[in-house]
Order: C-alpha cells, then structure tokens, then sequence
C-alpha cells in the first residue's frame, strides 16, 4: 500500500495517527493493540459488509488495487475476502506482524470448510484476532487469541474455547447462552487457499452469498443489517426496528443506511431476484 493509499484510508475512516504523516510511517509510530482497535472500530463503522457484486454473479478480485478502488475510491464494502484483506493490508504497511488465516464458519450448526478470512495480529507475546467482516457478528474491536475467558469488545461478549479438530472456537455472548460463529485451526494460507475460498464462497449454489443479499454497518450504538428485503436496526442488542423494504425505494434505503451505491446497471437484475 503506498503512501497515498494509507492516507486515503485513513481519510476515509476520519483517524489520525500519531506519527503518520500523509500517509508516511515515521519510525515514532508504535504498533499498539489501542490504534489496531481504533482502526477497526472505524472501518466496521465506516465500510460496510456487502456483497451485492457475489449475488449478481460477478468475480470477486483479491487484487489489492482493484480492492483499493472499490472499497475506498467507489461507495461500496465487500465480505471477508475483501474488507479483512484491506484490513491486514494497511495493519501490515503501518509495521503490524500479520498473518492471514482461514476459519471454518459454524453459525448453522455444521463447520462449513475454510470460508472465512481474519487476521491474526502479533504484539509482543500476544495474539489477536482481527475481523471486520464478519456480518451483523463482526466483533467491535480485536479479540485476543486465549481460551476460556470472556471478552468485551463494546456492548458484545466473546470467548475463544479450544474443540477438538477444530482448535480455537469463537463464540458470541446471546441471551439463549453462547453461540458458535467461527473456528481457526491457525493453518497456514497460502494465496492459493485464499482463492480457492474465495472462489468457492462467491460462485457456488450451496453458499449462503450466492443466494441472497446481506449487508450490515456498525452504528456507534449498535447496527444496522439487510437481509435481501429485511432491514433490521439495532441499539446495542436489542432490536429496534424491523422493515419490509419496497421495491421502488430498496436501493434509496441502502444507499441511506450503508452508504452503498449499487451501479444502475445491475439494479434490475437485484430486484427481479429480490421480488419476483
């Protein structure tokens, strides 16, 4: 990421960061645990998880520029693939040790194969886990990489607990107990493990992108999330508000609430899959 590009994100996400100027790390930035948390706090508040271009059949491009231009240039978001891969971009260019790493998502009850990509962040001895793409589920602020204790990020409580097979189990704080979201075994990506990922969650008929529309925002109090007609509003975990969107007004909504401008040109198709 060049120069410019860090200081077009950090634009974008309104932060500034002590000892980086115009988008140049100077040797008096730290990597610390406190800007990683203010950066992805701002980019889930700021960049939205989408993934219109997978429902209407188009190619989802893990190159960094054309990532760059859709995500930070165009008013647009992405999934996984895309917004975690921004993420550990710019924590890797402001001197981050990062890895990326694939989980297994266990939100309907049977581990799918390694669909989802986060970030694994070093700091000193610590380990962290950062995700910003993760749905209306995405944590609010990294959560550390050690078993067995509860974790506030904001207004949300997780845990990582240890499963056979599956190795780091991450669960999310409901009011009917825990609920399972996502599994790393901490193996390494590869680029190839990442495309073939990619290529399987955007493509197949069995994946949950390719079949309906989801988008989620975090607010400063809670969210906001589409599911392909159903908009849902949030103050911390209690559900405010339901709609049923029309047809006519769907992409004013979207663009009010998540700051999305869906190109004219794949309008139509969305709504006929949408209302037909």
């Amino acid at each position: 990421m060049t120069p410019n590009q860090l200081q077009q994100y950090l634009d974008k996400l309104d932060v500034t960061l002590s000892g980086v100027d115009n988008g140049v790390v100077s040797n008096t930035f730290f990597a610390s645990y406190a800007d990683m948390a203010e950066l992805q706090s701002a980019q889930h508040r700021t960049i939205p998880f989408e993934n219109f271009d997978v429902f209407v059949g188009d190619s989802i491009s893990l190159e960094a520029e054309v990532r760059f231009e859709k995500l930070i240039t165009r008013s647009r978001g992405g999934y996984c693939f895309e917004v975690n891969a921004l993420f550990l971009e710019v924590l890797k260019t402001l001197g981050y040790h990062v890895k990326p790493k694939l989980a297994r998502v266990h939100l309907s009850g049977t581990p799918s194969g390694r669909s989802h990509q986060v970030t694994l962040v070093t700091i000193g001895e610590e380990q962290w886990v950062a995700d910003v793409g993760f749905g209306s589920n995405t944590p609010r602020a990294p959560i550390k990489l050690e078993t067995n204790i509860e974790q506030q990020a904001d207004f949300q409580v997780f845990r990582f607990i240890e499963v056979e097979d599956f190795g780091y189990l991450l669960q999310r704080r409901v009011e009917e107990g825990w609920l399972d979201l996502y599994s790393l075994d901490l193996a390494f990506a590869a680029r190839g493990d990442i495309e073939y990922a990619n290529h399987y969650t955007s493509t197949s008929p069995n994946a949950v992108f390719t079949q309906s529309i989801t988008a989620a925002l975090a607010t400063s109090e809670g969210s906001v999330t589409l599911l392909d007609t159903t908009l849902r509003i949030r103050q911390g975990e209690q559900e405010t508000q339901v709609s049923e969107l029309d047809q006519h007004g769907y992409f004013d909504v979207v663009e009010r609430e998540f700051g999305i401008v869906v190109p004219d040109e794949k309008r139509a198709f969305i709504l006929a899959r949408l209302y037909s």
